[in-house]
């Protein structure tokens, strides 16, 4: 009986560590923080990142899921890929902007904190469903990791905090993030990739890729390349389903004109036989 109560709190020790790494991102971020404090703190959430990524799979493995640990995960999601990143990238590049750098790491925040909520009660709404093969938006952990590959790369090659220029964009990519956390593009989960030929030249063409970037320019600039093929993978595969749907509702639509066409054409020639018999009874 001990033992089968250790293995429920085994996955929880694994989130709340997870908080712990993001409640400390936002200590680094406090006060007067240097790009150095600034990196620590992004290596921190890419710690949280880890550990938010075994939290489930171990409650998977000792069979211990229970709706504790999913709301449990939810909170912590919103403190370690919610506040802390959204801290970090205020502190990082969107401070000089003032209120509006402010409300725009606010609105990272909030939107992952939305999304979150959306992905609780589609959960409860339909618990056995596994989580299908796709996220609907972008998981709040994927938007802190490009925020964060981002920060890492950038201290890599700079070592300061980013310049002027590139404060802009920056706060284009973080609106961005916000977005497609509560959109409804469609992210693959990869809970249905299976070990095949197929599978496992893609994945050496992943990995291949990436030792390629690490050689050619930096390690730091792997993550980068990873996070940005993941988001632009989402993006475009919904943009093929828009599409597949628009056609589809174009040929149902043309489907239906031609049925009525010809219900109509056989209502015309039931009235022509109608008449014929009416005067051949005449």
């Amino acid at each position: 009986m001990k033992l089968r109560q250790l293995m429920f709190v085994l996955p929880n020790l694994f989130t709340v560590t997870s908080i712990f790494c993001g409640f400390y991102a936002i200590t680094l971020c406090t006060g007067e923080a240097t790009p150095v404090h600034l990196y620590q703190a992004a290596l921190a959430i890419l710690f949280a990142m880890f550990f938010d990524g075994f939290d489930g799979r171990v409650a998977r493995l000792t069979k211990t899921q229970s709706d504790f640990g999913m709301q449990l995960d939810s909170l912590a999601d919103v403190v370690s890929f919610g506040a802390a990143p959204a801290l970090l990238v205020y502190k990082w590049a969107l401070a000089p902007l003032g209120f509006l750098g402010l409300f725009i790491s606010f609105a990272f925040a909030a939107c992952g904190a939305l999304r979150l909520a959306r992905f609780n009660v589609l959960a409860m709404r339909n618990p056995h469903g596994g989580g299908g093969n796709f996220f609907v938006g972008l998981p709040i952990p994927l938007a802190a990791g490009v925020l964060v590959s981002l920060i890492i790369t950038h201290h890599a090659v700079f070592a300061a905090p980013p310049a002027e220029s590139a404060q802009g964009p920056i706060a284009a990519v973080v609106g961005l993030l916000a977005l497609l956390m509560v959109s409804t593009v469609r992210y693959r989960t990869f809970k249905d990739l299976r070990l095949s030929k197929k599978s496992a030249v893609v994945f050496m063409l992943v990995v291949v890729s990436g030792l390629a970037i690490a050689i050619q320019m930096r390690p730091a600039y792997v993550l980068v390349a990873y996070s940005s093929a993941y988001l632009a993978m989402g993006l475009i595969e919904s943009a093929f389903l828009v599409r597949k749907r628009l056609v589809a509702r174009k040929v149902g639509g043309a489907g239906v004109v031609v049925a009525a066409a010809v219900l109509a054409e056989e209502d015309e020639e039931d009235e022509d036989e109608e008449d014929e018999e009416e005067a051949a009874g005449s």
